[in-house]
């Protein structure tokens, strides 16, 4: 279970409120109410509720001035409670509020499961002879869930079918244009490189947006998958974006986190799967005999997920982002496009 804290300073909310909506739309909830606020997390502030019922976890909007088309928990909710019924595992959720006059944002309330999140992909906390199995049904459940039947479960307007690359390239150049603090050349270069560089075929499922160890709940002992968390990126998309993004951290070394970039004898010492064996394991999971163009995939995400700590870091100059560490990420986005770059240009060169 992640670390809980008191509420922190410019987080808190009027929990008599809340305790009042609980009563009132969920189910079998009994007070009185406890709130502790999870650490980790840099966009949408997580809490912990307890009550004589049970518990529960609310997720909600950040206080403050918010970015375009950001922090849209009503999505997370959304896309949450239509697989809640599919191979993907997911918590129950319990209700959705929109009305901002409740406890001053958006916010949604579900089923506080049990099990194990791990800080880093690494998984340091795992046992050692675990690891493999569980970034095994990692890459499972990321199959499981593009081969989703979108319709089906009710998201056939979650997004616009076709053209996912261009329209998240605009996204979040846009998103990276609000949060600009410095003038990033290498930033600069991939708006240009990436757009151009878009490979054929257009395949749409469930995208989580967000698919890593960090955002995955595992069962408290056994090496598998309890719970697909933070959906706040989820659209209709292509499934190599998810992939690609899985993989990041084989191809660049980000802040805080031990490096994957390493030969793959270290990684299997570690208990690690390599790139290569991730991308082995997913063909099979999903049919496919081979993914062509895999270094667009990889340098794509650094692109995207530099933007997003861009956000985060500006969030953390404004005062009002999810945790404390968010201006820990001053140098992260030109990090990780730096790499995205490298990669560009290696590419470029073949």
């Amino acid at each position: 279970m992640a670390e809980l804290t008191p509420v922190r300073k410019g987080h808190e909310f009027d929990e008599a409120a809340l305790a009042r909506f609980l009563a009132e739309h969920v189910e079998g909830f009994a007070g009185p109410l406890r709130v502790q606020q999870f650490e980790g997390g840099q966009s949408n502030p997580t809490f912990m509720l307890e009550g004589a019922s049970g518990r529960y976890v609310l997720r909600k909007q950040p206080p403050g001035q918010l970015l375009p088309s950001a922090h849209q928990v009503d999505r997370e909710y959304r896309a949450m409670k239509a697989l809640e019924h599919t191979p993907v595992p997911v918590p129950r959720m319990y209700a959705l509020c929109e009305d901002t006059g409740v406890i001053g944002t958006k916010f949604y309330i579900m089923e506080a499961v049990e099990g194990r999140i791990f800080a880093r992909p690494m998984m340091e906390e795992a046992p050692r002879d675990q690891r493999r199995a569980l970034w095994r049904d990692l890459v499972r459940v990321l199959a499981a869930l593009h081969a989703v039947d979108y319709e089906a479960v009710g998201l056939g307007d979650f997004g616009r079918p076709g053209n996912y690359y261009e329209r998240q390239v605009a996204r979040w150049t846009k998103q990276y244009a609000a949060a600009r603090t410095e003038h990033i050349e290498s930033m600069e270069r991939l708006l240009e490189w990436v757009p151009a560089h878009i490979p054929p075929g257009d395949r749409t499922c469930i995208a989580h947006g967000d698919y890593r160890v960090q955002n995955i709940m595992f069962h408290p002992t056994e090496p598998r998958v309890v719970a697909v968390l933070d959906w706040e990126l989820a659209t209709l998309g292509d499934p190599l974006a998810d992939l690609g993004y899985l993989c990041m951290e084989h191809n660049a070394d980000f802040y805080g986190e031990v490096s994957l970039r390493r030969p793959a004898a270290e990684l299997a010492e570690l208990g690690v799967p390599t790139q290569e064996e991730i991308v082995a394991w997913y063909c099979a999971d999903s049919g496919r005999e081979r993914i062509d163009h895999w270094e667009f995939y990889v340098a794509y995400n650094l692109f995207r997920s530099g933007a997003i700590v861009q956000g985060v870091y500006k969030r953390g100059l404004d005062g009002n982002a999810s945790s404390a560490k968010a201006l820990e990420y001053k140098d992260e986005c030109r990090n990780r496009v730096d790499r995205a770059w490298e990669i560009a240009r290696r590419l470029d060169a073949r």
